[in-house]
């Protein structure tokens, strides 16, 4: 067990930390504008006038994505049911309009497989990793993101050597449900007052508390609203805020 120390605040007796992925480890901001686009206009192509609505919903306004929208925490289910929702209010059965969203999601995918694939990881994400795993802590990803894509990032940036718990979301809850955070301690043979949560959203935070985890650190690697970490033991805005004692 390790004690951690982070601007100021002490995690005891610490055995693993799990990491979000977008927006904590890998900046995938632009990947996400992307495939929001894609998603709304095909959509909108087949239903005219569900464009401008889907972005909102999304979470992209004026071009920027909502840290604490649709897109950067919900899983892609929810988004698909959150699209899916605006093409039924045309008058459209449910069925149907869940059809229209799945093959709107599926068409952007194809058109962006190998368009930026893998956002860039954030500056010392991958020393920290390092670090972290040589003083023997387990480390895991817990992403909102498909188990798939997280595998993926993992191999694409040869993380194997130190992450041991690679899961997304891929059916049953999404965050902030405490259920994932608990299988993913359960995958990594520790308990939940001995893990610590890194990740970027209050559905992190929310997810964390209600598991009961050691603690959850908030980090913020651009400006953001004041209240979006306040849940958070400790907020940080780059992972060398995090210290081993």
């Amino acid at each position: 067990m390790i004690d951690i120390e982070c601007r100021g605040v002490t995690f005891k007796n610490v055995e693993a930390i799990l990491f979000d992925k977008d927006g904590t480890l890998e900046d995938s901001e632009d990947f996400l504008r992307t495939i929001a686009i894609a998603r709304s206009r095909r959509v909108d192509a087949q239903i005219p006038g569900t464009g401008d609505p889907l972005l909102m919903a999304f979470g992209l306004v004026d071009n920027q994505v909502d840290p604490t929208g649709l897109l950067a925490v919900g899983s892609r289910h929810e988004n698909e049911i959150a699209a899916a929702a605006y093409v039924a209010e045309t008058g459209r059965g449910w069925l149907e309009s869940l059809a229209i969203a799945r093959q709107a999601f599926a068409d952007a995918d194809e058109l962006l497989k190998n368009d930026n694939k893998h956002s860039p990881l954030f500056v010392g994400s991958l020393e920290m990793l390092q670090m972290l795993s040589d003083q023997g802590l387990k480390l895991g990803i817990l992403s909102a993101d498909t188990t798939e894509r997280v595998r993926s990032f993992v191999n694409h940036y040869r993380l194997e050597p130190y992450i041991q718990v690679q899961m997304g979301v891929d059916s049953g809850p999404s965050k902030p449900d405490p259920a994932l955070f608990l299988q993913a301690c359960e995958a990594l043979g520790v308990s939940a007052n001995a893990t610590l949560m890194v990740g970027d959203s209050p559905a992190d935070i929310e997810m964390a508390k209600r598991a009961g985890a050691a603690g959850c650190i908030g980090i913020s690697w651009r400006p953001s609203s004041p209240g979006r970490l306040a849940g958070a033991d400790v907020a940080i805005a780059q992972l060398d805020d995090i210290h081993l004692l």
